[in-house]
């Protein structure tokens, strides 16, 4: 078989590869400023979206994190437990689990609006260059 068959499989030519060390880069980035706060990186997106739209279902939330039920639990049970957020039952369908942020976390939202600033500084390039990589990585999620 000829070499240039199998191009399409070295790790150089695959497109998941720089997105995916990527994404490792920037959460590794934004651990010590999650630190303060004590939320793990899937935490904070999940209050991200909870200090945008509160009183929101799970599923809801889900759907915005683009997180199963399995993995998006654990995480609230933990913002829970931290006192940040409260889960309810919908009075128009029991059925339905929401959830709204306590005082507490509606308190965090004044210190970690610092926070994408903080992680902004730390890129060395163009600032359109991240401006341009969001926006053409938000164009492609929406095509899958």
């Amino acid at each position: 078989m000829e070499a240039e068959e199998f191009e399409n499989l070295k790790l150089e030519n695959q497109i998941c590869f720089p997105i995916y060390a990527l994404s490792r880069k920037v959460i590794r980035l934004y651990k010590p400023l999650l630190k303060k706060f004590n939320l793990t990186y899937t935490q904070y997106i999940t209050m991200l979206v909870l200090w945008e739209k509160e009183n929101i279902s799970l599923k809801e939330l889900g759907a915005e994190l683009y997180l199963d039920s399995g993995t998006l639990s654990p995480v609230v049970k933990k913002l829970v437990k931290q006192g940040l957020v409260e889960k309810y039952r919908s009075q128009l369908d029991e059925r339905i689990v929401k959830l709204r942020l306590t005082n507490q976390g509606k308190e965090m939202k004044k210190e970690a609006v610092k926070i994408p600033e903080k992680l902004f500084s730390k890129f060395k390039g163009q600032p359109e260059t991240l401006n341009n990589l969001k926006e053409n990585l938000n164009q492609v999620l929406t095509q899958f």
